[in-house]
């Protein structure tokens, strides 16, 4: 029989034991013999659950235990979720997490260790929850050169943004609802600024390219100035919002990665992806376009991906994974300035203001003293500088990339 054990309790924790649970005679059968969770590793009492037996509250516990083998790490953060990973990894454990925090910032490292311990570290939940894309990327794609990955990797925005679109509702009521409904925390700061679309981005970054990409190095815009005329105007334009996730290959070798709100067209895919619903397009140089899609979040969907990682781990307990990137010496990030994109600017002035600054494809009648431009393509130093100069004109309330 083989043993496991599962790092913290909360959500995704709970999940992965209900998932073992629930389909044990079906794990059975994919690796060849029953596996237990041996321990629950929490500091809070859980003494009253029906396997409130198997709870400790000394890391030490499943550390020094020879009988396992693979390890659960679903605490969140990059304190005492890095020690511990790093102490099962050189104590010959296999992890499997949904820390999408730990991987974008000590992925590399941890990935080394494993390697030089014979064991695996996998992370299949830290980017689509239960969407399959890290072992598509490592399996299915592995014969491209990736050109572009681009998603809406964040459900809580993309509801919030779904309400504002659909339902007329403004961003702070928006905002609320999520929460109400559970989709957003009691502090939704990492979620509206972008900061978890940003790891996932990284991480996506990190295996496409094959060196780090650093979340705090990465340009990161979240979705807190979006207004409702905003997305009215982009309805105009035959457009909807969404806070998209973005890395794309230059010839050159670097790559730009980034996290930004965007106007995209009604046609594209991922105009359609609505609600909490996650979706993640990659563009291999001999697949094109493929798109990933399903729920990016949720107790059993993310427990789902860290168990069938831990599943993996135990099958190739003999024959590791090979999974590795640099350390970010290579310095593949190109700075943002240089991309290139469409804007959508807001201004409040006169239009032939904004057209004597702007490299204008077309601009709006005025609304209240208030006109509606989309540019031609101009980089984001240009576009930066742009809006300076017409600030001196008027007020530039609004100005988004076009996708």
């Amino acid at each position: 029989m083989i043993k496991a054990a599962i790092m913290g309790h909360g959500t995704v924790g709970s999940g992965v034991y209900e998932v073992f649970e629930m389909n044990a005679e079906k794990i059975a059968r994919v690796v060849g013999e029953p596996v237990e969770v041996k321990y629950v590793l929490d500091l809070r009492d859980f003494s009253a659950l029906p396997y409130g037996h198997k709870f400790v509250t000394d890391f030490a516990v499943i550390e020094n235990d020879p009988e396992i083998s693979v390890v659960a790490e679903v605490m969140g953060g990059v304190g005492a979720a890095y020690q511990f990973t790093k102490r099962c990894l050189e104590a010959g454990k296999s992890v499997c997490t949904s820390n999408k925090e730990l991987v974008a910032t000590h992925g590399e490292e941890l990935l080394r260790i494993a390697e030089e311990h014979g064991v695996n570290y996998m992370f299949e939940a830290s980017v689509g929850g239960g969407i399959p894309i890290i072992r598509p990327m490592l399996q299915c794609l592995a014969a491209n050169e990736f050109n572009e990955i681009c998603g809406i990797l964040n459900g809580t925005t993309n509801y919030i943004l779904t309400q504002m679109i659909h339902n007329g509702v403004r961003f702070e009521d928006a905002l609320r609802q999520a929460q109400e409904s559970g989709y957003a925390e009691k502090d939704p700061t990492a979620d509206i600024e972008g900061h978890d679309a940003c790891r996932k981005i990284c991480i996506l970054s990190d295996l496409a390219f094959g060196d780090k990409f650093d979340p705090d190095a990465v340009s990161c815009e979240g979705i807190t100035k979006i207004t409702l005329e905003d997305v009215a105007n982009a309805d105009k334009l035959g457009c909807v919002i969404k806070l998209l996730g973005r890395a794309v290959r230059c010839e050159d070798g670097t790559a730009y990665a980034y996290v930004a709100p965007h106007l995209i067209h009604k046609e594209s895919p991922l105009a359609a992806v609505e609600d909490v619903f996650n979706a993640i397009m990659v563009d291999g140089n001999a697949t094109g376009e493929v798109m990933f899609y399903g729920k990016g979040a949720g107790k059993l969907a993310t427990a789902s991906a860290v168990a069938a990682d831990m599943l993996d781990s135990i099958e190739h307990a003999d024959h590791r994974r090979r999974i590795m990137w640099g350390d970010g010496s290579k310095n593949l990030l190109r700075p943002i300035d240089s991309l290139q994109s469409a804007w959508y600017v807001r201004f409040k002035g006169a239009s032939a203001d904004a057209e004597a600054v702007l490299p204008v494809e077309s601009v709006s009648e005025p609304v209240q003293g208030v006109v509606v431009v989309r540019t031609r393509k101009l980089s984001t130093n240009d576009m930066a500088k742009k809006a300076s100069e017409l600030a001196q004109k008027g007020q530039v309330l609004a100005a988004m990339r076009m996708l």
